[in-house]
């Protein structure tokens, strides 16, 4: 089974509302298209389809039609409802609407299993298709902090023969990148998952401030008798929100200790 994704970018502007020309030159499809005039939203999809690729061509799919339905559907929709609803559009709402209509229009042989809408470089909701009703909301958060790898139960040869560096007496910092996904149907009434600056609020009131500009073994209680590892920090997160995000639950938790270096946890 090969999975392959795509990536189409646009800009959205109200007044594009069923009168996008497709038939029009693309011009930059990197930057996005059709291309920004004023400030308007512009936002990303990823479209993963899955299955075997062709034994002569080995496509699985032509990338081109995945443009051609993603854009078709995506930005007149996304242009209509802004026009409605205006900045507050919900884009759960925007999401579900592009599903229902793409899934059906997909090849047979690449049907759609993952459709990604970026709304910010930060924030990001899901569909899969294992559970259509169901959105996965994504937010990014950093914090920084130092730490000590150190294991008590080692002798100080041993600590310094598996952590290097890293168990250097005084510690060393990482600026952290946390991503914290939930999972849940949208609100019928206010059609998010959970209300953005609340699901921040809670975010930063039971992990950022309890970890933001900490000596993690020093400073703080979770880590006082558990070593600081990313793997240990993603999971002491993952203890902290896994019963406060209601109505939606907690999906996973992934840290960036560095930008090659991540753990992701996603309960036991």
């Amino acid at each position: 089974m090969i999975r392959l994704t795509r990536e189409i970018r646009f800009s959205v502007d109200r007044d594009w509302a069923g009168h996008v020309e497709f038939t029009r030159p693309i011009t930059n499809s990197w930057g996005g298209w059709p291309s920004e005039v004023g400030v308007v939203p512009y936002l990303v999809l990823r479209a993963t389809v899955a299955g075997e690729p062709d034994p002569i061509t080995g496509y699985l799919c032509n990338i081109a039609i995945l443009d051609d339905l993603v854009r078709r559907h995506a930005i007149p929709y996304a242009a209509a409802a802004l026009r409605e609803h205006g900045w507050r559009m919900p884009a759960e709402h925007l999401l579900e609407h592009i599903w229902e209509r793409v899934v059906p229009e997909m090849p047979a042989q690449a049907p759609l299993v993952e459709l990604e809408l970026r709304a910010t470089p930060c924030l990001r909701y899901g569909i899969q298709r294992e559970n259509p009703g169901m959105i996965l909301l994504t937010q990014q958060f950093e914090f920084s902090a130092s730490h000590r790898l150190h294991c008590p139960q080692l002798s100080d040869e041993q600590n310094r023969r598996t952590f290097g560096k890293c168990n250097n007496p005084q510690g060393h910092g990482h600026n952290y990148l946390l991503e914290v996904t939930v999972a849940g149907p949208p609100d019928r009434q206010t059609g998010a998952v959970l209300p953005l600056p609340a699901f921040e609020q809670l975010v930063k009131d039971r992990v950022i401030d309890r970890l933001d500009h900490k000596h993690l073994n020093a400073d703080t209680e979770e880590f006082r008798e558990v070593n600081p590892s990313v793997e240990n920090i993603a999971r002491i997160i993952w203890d902290l929100l896994q019963d406060h995000v209601a109505p939606a639950r907690l999906h996973r938790i992934r840290v960036w200790e560095t930008a090659k270096t991540s753990a992701e946890y996603a309960g036991s």
